[in-house]
């Protein structure tokens, strides 16, 4: 088992799961994993819709950092588990979410994208009067007028989730088709000091590649981006580790020969 950490998961506390904290930390040490991080959703203003009401990806954090200490001492001589949050960014709500992120002394921030111009493209009504491509050029530059201006995090989260949820998913998408945007992305994550993930769930998505694609993974890498974590995004505890095998290939396609884990905001470097 070449990678031996889960570097994105979601227990109750985020909004869409219900599995126990202690539930995913007793998995992943059946799993054999040395070192989990919990990244609980934490999107504010999140647009209420039928489906989601408006406070369902508001975390409790100090609700949440006090089943993690326990879980610590429940579990420490067997598991690593690191403190973390996947922080949803959009443009309108910088600052707010800037004064969050400070907020607390997280090991691990994902930076992640489930909003855009205040509809989630996990709902149809995203695409509504738009082509499939349009839908995600408007994610993908709100990725990048993000970044531009907000660098407290760590890693960049599914940068291509949008397609996840279109009618298509990836049949006809490709890096080629966004490198206008892709390229000043990576540049920009570069630039700042920020890596990215390889998130395994889109695997089971229906999509033929993981998170995000494979090129885009390369190019990274082709670019000089040295920071890469590798996530289950696992919101079950049958979740945990999902695919790693497959992780643990493209990393090393991609031109890598470590995978990364964090611990007070610093990265640390372990072979493949």
């Amino acid at each position: 088992m070449p990678i031996l950490a889960d570097y994105h998961m979601h227990s109750s506390f985020s909004g869409d799961s219900r599995a126990p904290m202690q539930d995913m930390a007793a998995r992943a040490i059946a799993l054999g994993y040395q070192e989990i991080c919990f990244t609980e959703h934490m999107d504010l203003h999140y647009p209420a819709s039928e489906e989601c009401p408006e406070d369902m990806f508001l975390l409790n954090t100090d609700s949440y950092l006090y089943d993690l200490l326990r879980a610590r001492e429940k579990f420490g001589e067997q598991i690593n588990i690191k403190f973390g949050v996947e922080l949803g960014l959009q443009p309108d709500y910088l600052k707010e979410i800037s004064d969050y992120a400070r907020s607390y002394d997280f090991d691990f921030i994902i930076g992640s994208t489930h909003v855009v111009q205040h509809q989630d493209p996990a709902f149809p009504f995203y695409y509504e009067g738009i082509s499939t491509e349009e839908g995600y050029r408007a994610y993908f530059n709100e990725i990048l007028t993000s970044i531009r201006s907000f660098t407290n995090f760590d890693i960049y989260g599914h940068i291509d989730y949008v397609i996840r949820y279109s009618k298509t998913k990836d049949l006809n998408y490709c890096y080629g088709q966004y490198a206008d945007i892709f390229d000043p992305i990576i540049e920009t994550l570069i630039a700042n000091g920020k890596g990215i993930e390889i998130n395994t769930a889109g695997l089971d998505k229906g999509l033929k590649e993981q998170h995000p694609c494979t090129e885009f993974i390369r190019q990274y890498r082709k670019k000089g981006g040295e920071i890469i974590t590798v996530g289950s995004d696992a919101h079950r505890p049958e979740d945990i580790g999902r695919h790693f095998d497959h992780a643990a290939d493209v990393l090393k396609e991609c031109g890598f020969s470590y995978y990364c884990t964090f611990e007070k905001r610093v990265p640390a470097f372990h072979k493949l």
